[in-house]
């Protein structure tokens, strides 16, 4: 057992090595570098010459764009994350740490919540699909699944804010507080008020991230009806209903927990194009406008 767990280790470390190689090649190679997009409109203008911008890209490690200046680009950049300094960003002048620090706990709060309202509400639906299979249930929930996978997040978010916040008014439309509240109101009203913008960006993760989920646990619950111990349960005069949540219930768990591993880290990433569609304040917000600005230290970090 301890040389299986220590070879996952080893493939898992590899794994991230080569993952963050490529991602840094790849940031490196986009068409304009973070200085070359700041120092733009100046140097169209005239204002600032080419042996002016390459000295700033010296300072922000940005001039040699040779392969071998890439791999040591990438060298000072691995040797300071091993000894835990993700470096400062570019775009946001703060160390990349204190930027994810500061901007996690929104995206993590609205994907916490979805997430315990994922499982609460798929599991039993998938279960009850697979009890009454190829009945109304089964039906309603397949085609409640398949439309939550299908929809793409930004559109399904634009529908909800057009249907409730636009033509029925029951909910902000973008922002994580309204400015009114943040500036007179009290700590319980702007909890409340934050609350209140965080609806429909929690409803939206909820029904696109349901499906998936509920079709493995009728899948998995399918399976377990037709195993001898369910059958050997019905025969000493269980219940079905003890039957399905008492014996069913736990067996299909198991493979559904194993799901969290992969679902867990995403909690802390945010979700970039729905906090781009509702204007929070997330790490995926900030990690998007980042990407676009070239932000390597801050990118790398993230990631």
């Amino acid at each position: 057992m301890t040389k299986y767990i220590l070879k996952r280790v080893l493939y898992s470390l590899f794994i991230l090595l080569v993952v963050s190689i490529i991602l840094y090649l790849l940031i490196r190679l986009m068409p304009m570098d973070y200085v070359e997009q700041k120092f733009l409109s100046q140097a169209t203008q005239g204002t600032i010459n080419e042996e002016e911008l390459y000295r700033i890209k010296e300072l922000y490690g940005l001039a040699d764009d040779s392969f071998l200046g890439y791999l040591k680009g990438y060298w000072n950049w691995l040797t300071s994350a091993l000894s835990g300094d993700l470096g400062t960003s570019f775009l946001y002048n703060q160390p990349v740490s204190t930027v994810i620090v500061d901007h996690m706990w929104t995206s993590f709060a609205i994907a916490i919540v979805a997430f315990v309202l994922e499982f609460v509400i798929a599991i039993p639906l998938g279960i009850k699909a697979a009890t009454r299979q190829y009945g109304a249930t089964d039906y309603a929930t397949t085609v409640f699944a398949m439309v939550g996978i299908s929809f793409p997040s930004f559109f399904l978010a634009i529908l909800l804010i057009k249907i409730f916040s636009v033509d029925f008014g029951w909910f902000p439309t973008t922002g994580l507080v309204d400015p009114s509240v943040m500036v007179t109101g009290s700590g319980f009203e702007i909890f409340a008020n934050k609350l209140w913008h965080m609806i429909l960006p929690m409803v939206t993760i909820v029904i696109i991230s349901i499906g998936g989920l509920m079709r493995h646990a009728r899948t998995n619950t399918l399976e377990m009806l037709n195993q001898d111990f369910v059958r050997t349960a019905r025969a000493k005069g269980l219940s079905e209903k003890a039957v399905i949540y008492k014996h069913v219930f736990r067996n299909t768990m198991v493979p559904i927990v194993t799901m969290m591993a992969g679902i867990l880290p995403s909690l802390f990433g945010g979700m970039m194009l729905l906090e781009q569609v509702f204007a929070l304040d997330g790490i995926g917000q900030i990690a998007y406008k980042a990407l676009v600005a070239g932000d390597i230290p801050f990118i790398m970090g993230y990631n």
